[in-house]
């Protein structure tokens, strides 16, 4: 296995054989994956080096103190953290070769084609159709909530493939190519008056069997490893002290002294500390994801970051005052990536409901945690053994 010597030394040949100072932004990226400094924990070839995965922070330092481009990690969040670490577990060797390197260096976006209008929490009672013609599979059917797919060139997508099974087991999962004329793409505006989400409808879009994702029937299974490392990606973010929402109310609060009082005073504390105690609880998981794959207490993780976004948020409208109530634009955008902290308070407020919807709701993870986490009994469910076709709709 990689030493840290070996690491250290790969990343001073890399800064010398391509000053940042000179080389072209997508030239350095590509350099930097081909050198095995993207994800040193990957696989050699495929922009790792089998190293441990603690040793991506120290690349990362000194790379970012010689000024290094990064590959802007919220634009392609869902391909970093998600696409990604499903097609290294289950795609073929071709697969990896083919789509990880443009993946990580940019450029190509990725987004999800999960939820569907009739399953969401549910997510397995989905029932867009993928039908097998030869080589070919044929898939018709829409999703929701499809963060991106306005810039996506590839998309994750699970469909039904056999609807006389039960519906956890029907399931086969795809990498599906954006462009295809049967793919239609439509904003979904939201609350905020932004559309980063949007929906889309599959009509007769061909995906080759060569781009499948695991084996026939077993897309839950893989899915359940983009989910769970959805759910890290989104609550488990390394973020520095007072980094998140914490940090706009904070500031505010030592820049305008003429808005405390005693209660927003003992409110705010209580939230400091608990996101400051999340904060440190994502870096522990961060430090067991090196042991191995992510498990569910990423869902934890996801369920804190949904609660305090939305606590610190409302707090920080309501010490604002009156200009908690302003809004600085309605104009409808459909922007690349979600900008938490680069607006005002009465995005953050807005923006944060849908933090217990996305990524998994929040009743789901609660139950995941319970059954997964405590070992509580599941929950009765009449559904386990019944035909997906034989469900009521």
């Amino acid at each position: 296995m990689t030493d840290a010597t070996e690491v250290r030394s790969r990343t001073e040949q890399l800064l010398a054989a391509h000053p940042p100072a000179t080389t072209d932004r997508t030239d350095f990226l590509k350099a930097r994956f081909d050198a095995g400094l993207a994800w040193v924990h990957y696989p050699k070839g495929l922009g790792g080096l089998d190293a441990p995965r603690t040793l991506q922070t120290a690349v990362d330092a000194e790379l970012t103190a010689a000024g290094a481009p990064d590959n802007d990690p919220r634009r392609i969040g869902i391909g970093l953290g998600m696409a990604a670490p499903t097609i290294l577990k289950y795609g073929s060797e071709e697969v990896k070769q083919r789509f990880l390197r443009p993946l990580w260096v940019g450029e190509e976006v990725w987004c999800q084609l999960f939820s569907e209008p009739g399953a969401g929490s549910d997510l397995a009672a989905l029932g867009t159709r993928a039908v097998r013609d030869g080589d070919d599979w044929v898939v018709n059917g829409q999703k929701v909530w499809t963060s991106s797919a306005h810039v996506a060139r590839w998309a994750i997508l699970i469909a039904r493939t056999d609807p006389d099974l039960p519906k956890h087991r029907g399931i086969t999962y795809f990498i599906c190519d954006m462009t295809d004329p049967g793919v239609e793409v439509r904003p979904l505006r939201q609350i905020t008056g932004e559309a980063e989400f949007n929906e889309v409808f599959l009509t007769d879009v061909r995906i080759p069997d060569a781009h499948r994702l695991g084996e026939v029937g077993e897309g839950w299974k893989v899915a359940q490893t983009t989910l769970m490392n959805e759910r890290v990606s989104i609550g488990g973010s390394r973020l520095p002290r007072e980094g998140g929402m914490i940090g706009p109310i904070a500031q505010t609060w030592r820049e305008r002294p003429e808005l405390r009082n005693h209660d927003l005073h003992q409110r705010l504390l209580t939230l400091w500390v608990e996101a400051e105690v999340a904060r440190l609880a994502g870096e522990r998981l961060r430090q067991q994801l090196a042991a191995g794959q992510p498990g569910p207490e990423g869902s934890g993780m996801k369920l804190a970051f949904a609660r305090l976004n939305q606590e610190i948020s409302g707090l920080e409208v309501e010490l604002r005052g009156e200009e908690g109530l302003l809004y600085d634009d309605w104009t409808m955008s459909r922007p690349d990536f979600v900008d938490f902290t680069g607006r005002d308070a009465g995005y953050r407020y807005l923006r944060s409901k849908g933090n217990s919807i996305e990524g998994g709701t929040s009743e789901v993870l609660l139950n995941i945690v319970a059954e997964r986490v405590l070992g509580l009994p599941s929950e009765p469910r009449n559904d386990k053994d019944v035909a997906w076709k034989d469900l009521a709709r």
